[in-house]
């Protein structure tokens, strides 16, 4: 039997620390080879850590939140059979009477790999004593409280439900004096609407992807002056394009939204303007102009907003543009996204879909200078000259870099993207 350090492995991209942003293991629980252990969030990407071996955890690096040195020790687990070098990390303090105290993690110690094994004992007693970091978050609702065998049994013999009770302790905790307190109080009155009164809160600790998309949105507002520009489109041609395509080749080649056209347009217009589709390095006073045409597409994901970018949207067709769309959505939704899908956007388009209002005011992707809203489409009366007439209409809101790009030519490239979408075929028109 021995222990094995886990380090936090070098993600690449030149990273020298990362932040821990979630467990999945905690003290005393078995894990096995390959299994997920952390994930760990790099300025780029969310990336998990599996475990190279199989055994059962006996301490943990690090708290949610924290930044970690890659090649600091991560994790330390009981292998059966395992005999290492000598463990040059000391374990956990053994001298925590106190059921909610904590060891915390060694610091300024070398990196470590394999290391040998403590006796049984000492290990077990160690995870015994010593609590996950997870366990110090307060459990969501519907979790089981946390409250030791002595307090259910009082709980259960006072005929109190533990969900109802605040605790006191570390992470919520519910103590013998909070059962005191709650017999005393009692339930909370209702309301004369039959109702109970809201009373409690939350705190929600900003970390993972939370955190980077925090910073990425303060970076861009503090540096970039935006200007936003918002035009109407009528897109009823457009729709009866794409419901013709869908109808004839969705079976075979996939269904079309209206982002590839959007891409399409977005295409052509930065082709007129490479000034459009470009990096602005405010520190070294450059701007970066791009051929290749990268188009970041802002997707929700459950741990936040992320950009996956189609890469060289200017050689692929309408639905080679809607596959790859597809493919990074999920894999964005999915945790799964690599990091080269992440990165190296020249242009980024944003969409609520159906949830999307008249108009927005998107911020811009750092470095980039320029991003295209798409709102929802509604049907509208539109004057022709003679009488109303029922037309699909879309707003587009474009944003701007004003340090790099003039209101005139902002308002030359929106009122481009118009006349493509608004008439379809100019995207098909090779010159």
């Amino acid at each position: 039997m021995g222990i094995y350090t886990v380090t936090l492995p070098d993600v690449g991209e030149g990273i020298a620390e990362a932040e821990l942003s979630e467990w999945n293991v905690s003290v005393g629980e078995p894990v096995a080879e390959d299994d997920i252990i952390a994930t760990v969030m790099t300025d780029k990407a969310a990336v998990e850590v599996p475990s190279p071996v199989s055994g059962r955890v006996v301490w943990l690096g690090g708290e949610a939140g924290e930044t970690l040195a890659i090649g600091s020790p991560l994790v330390r687990i009981e292998v059966e059979g395992y005999d290492g070098a000598e463990n040059p990390f000391p374990e956990p303090d053994e001298t925590a009477g106190e059921e909610d105290k904590t060891d915390a993690a060694p610091a300024g110690k070398p990196v470590g790999t394999p290391v040998a094994a403590a006796p049984v004992e000492h290990a077990r007693t160690a995870a015994a004593d010593t609590r996950s970091y997870a366990q110090q978050i307060p459990p969501a609702p519907g979790r089981k409280p946390l409250a030791s065998p002595a307090v259910r049994q009082r709980a259960r013999e006072a005929g109190v439900d533990l969900r109802l009770v605040t605790g006191s302790g570390a992470a919520g905790r519910i103590s013998h004096k909070d059962i005191d307190a709650y017999i005393e109080r009692g339930p909370a009155a209702p309301s004369y609407a039959g109702r109970s009164r809201a009373t409690g809160s939350k705190d929600v600790k900003v970390i993972g992807m939370r955190r980077k998309i925090a910073e990425k949105m303060a970076l861009s507002k503090a540096r970039i002056p935006h200007i936003t520009i918002v035009e109407e489109v009528d897109v009823t041609a457009l729709e009866e394009l794409r419901s013709t395509l869908n109808g004839r080749y969705g079976g075979s080649r996939g269904k079309l939204t209206i982002l590839p056209f959007t891409m399409r347009a977005i295409v052509i217009a930065a082709g007129e303007q490479p000034g459009i589709n470009a990096h602005y390095d405010d520190e070294a006073g450059v701007i970066h102009q791009y051929d290749a045409v990268h188009i970041g597409i802002a997707t929700q994901t459950p741990t936040g907003l992320t950009v996956p970018v189609v890469k060289h949207a200017e050689a692929s067709s309408l639905w080679d543009n809607a596959r790859e769309v597809t493919r990074l959505a999920e894999a964005a939704r999915g945790s799964k996204a690599a990091l080269a899908d992440l990165t190296g956007s020249t242009i980024t388009i944003t969409s609520l879909g159906p949830l999307g209002a008249i108009a927005t005011t998107p911020i811009i992707n750092h470095p980039e200078v320029a991003i295209v809203g798409i709102n929802k489409i509604s049907i509208r009366p539109m004057w022709d000259g003679q009488v109303f007439l029922p037309r699909k209409m879309m707003n587009i809101s474009c944003s701007f870099d004003h340090r790099v790009v003039d209101g005139w030519d902002a308002a030359v490239f929106v009122q481009r993207l118009k006349g493509l979408l608004e008439s379809p075929a100019l995207l098909f028109i090779e010159e």
